[in-house]
């Protein structure tokens, strides 16, 4: 069956969704700054975006401005609350709103009831993960207006059954539209009132590590340890001996943070990672073990913040994929980053699923790299920066 595309009505204003960049996320021939769910989204939700004010709409899981800034330019609103999960994201809708001039269009909120209350309109890029979805839909139903309208869509190849369910959960209608572009859209609304609050972040306790993970609902691996992870954490009594500070980047769940600082008293841990999900679900983890005053967790893209030449130590676990595509971009990102925060003779700590082998790449970003762990999936290396 032919699929129509949402055009535009008569006369009505166009988005040029052409002119967003990603930056500063990474960029390439194969990363875009918008996809088909975004259009598809806006054009959904047209009429009801037209019927309310700026302040009255939100924003959630935009990459990087598509929805927000296609709404302000078509509908003329200003006030829009948005909540994105990436900082990456986040800038490159700072940097977009400002070329195009829509700067004053939106606000930027945290996850939580501010963000929600009172919500008219609801726009949504759907997150693939069912936790996510269900820590989301339990604050819209909770804090929203009686008569929201949630106007969600996601990449067909990433939606389940599972995702109305969750949403089924906490709203009387959850009903699916015709696809578009590989792309489907879901609408969704009436909050039912006896729906309990789902329970975030979730913990569960480990008991070869002696640790509580903690997670909020968007954390990569949720409460779990990830596989790489848990060997790389093999090798942590080998990790510079000595270091007085180690900084945990893309500290997820804070399963790296936490196991450092456990196993070293003295030793202070920053962890730092883009996603305000993962940041709030390591000071989670970092209170559940009592390691408070060992563990700082920061908000950050790549250690933008840091300060070059001061890091003793640095632990990574690179992911693999940028967003839904694989990619080794990000990982060359971090690389670079831990090479500029590294002091001179400091050590970077990585793993890596084998077949990626990125040996080569660390030994030209860091230095002197050398593979101190191997099993059937990953390899384990450290790569210590030259002295000055």
């Amino acid at each position: 069956m032919k699929e129509n595309s949402p055009q535009p009505a008569q006369g009505q204003p166009h988005f040029d969704f052409g002119l967003l960049r990603r930056f500063p996320d990474v960029e390439a021939g194969n990363l875009f700054a918008h996809d088909a769910t975004d259009e598809l989204i806006l054009t959904e939700a047209h009429a009801a975006l037209a019927a309310v004010r700026g302040a009255e709409a939100v924003v959630v899981g935009d990459r990087y401005g598509a929805l927000t800034l296609g709404a302000a330019a078509v509908h003329g609103l200003s006030g829009l609350r948005v909540h994105q999960d990436g900082l990456s994201g986040e800038l490159a809708l700072e940097n977009n709103a400002a070329r195009l001039h829509l700067g004053g269009c939106y606000s930027p909120l945290p996850l939580g009831p501010e963000l929600f209350a009172g919500a008219k309109v609801i726009v949504w890029q759907l997150p693939r993960g069912l936790e996510e979805i269900e820590e989301l839909a339990g604050l819209m139903k909770a804090h929203a207006a009686p008569e929201v309208q949630i106007f969600a869509a996601g990449r067909v190849k990433h939606m389940t059954l599972g995702m109305n369910a969750v949403l089924g959960k906490y709203f009387t209608q959850v009903e699916a539209g015709r696809a578009w572009r590989k792309s489907r859209p879901l609408r969704v609304g009436g909050p039912r009132p006896e729906a309990p609050a789902p329970d975030f972040p979730k913990r569960e306790y480990h008991p070869e590590l002696k640790l509580w993970l903690c997670a909020h609902g968007a954390t990569f691996g949720g409460t779990k340890i990830d596989v790489g992870t848990r060997f790389l954490l093999d090798f942590l009594p080998e990790m510079r001996p000595g270091a007085g500070t180690a900084i945990d980047l893309g500290c997820g769940n804070g399963t790296i943070a936490a196991a450092l600082a456990a196993a070293r008293p003295g030793l202070r841990v920053l962890a730092s990672d883009q996603s305000a999900a993962a940041v709030a679900s390591t000071l989670a983890t970092v209170e559940a073990n009592g390691l408070t005053a060992q563990v700082t967790a920061v908000r950050d893209d790549a250690l933008a913040s840091f300060a070059g030449n001061s890091a003793q130590l640095i632990v990574l676990n690179p992911p693999f994929h940028v967003g839904a595509t694989v990619h080794a971009g990000i990982a060359h990102k971090l690389f670079a980053a831990a090479a500029r925060v590294l002091a001179p003779g400091g050590e970077l700590w990585c793993v890596y699923n084998r077949h990626l082998d990125y040996r080569g790449a660390l030994q030209a970003a860091v230095g002197q790299t050398r593979a101190v762990g191997k099993n059937s999936k990953f390899t384990v290396t450290v790569s210590t920066k030259a002295a000055a």
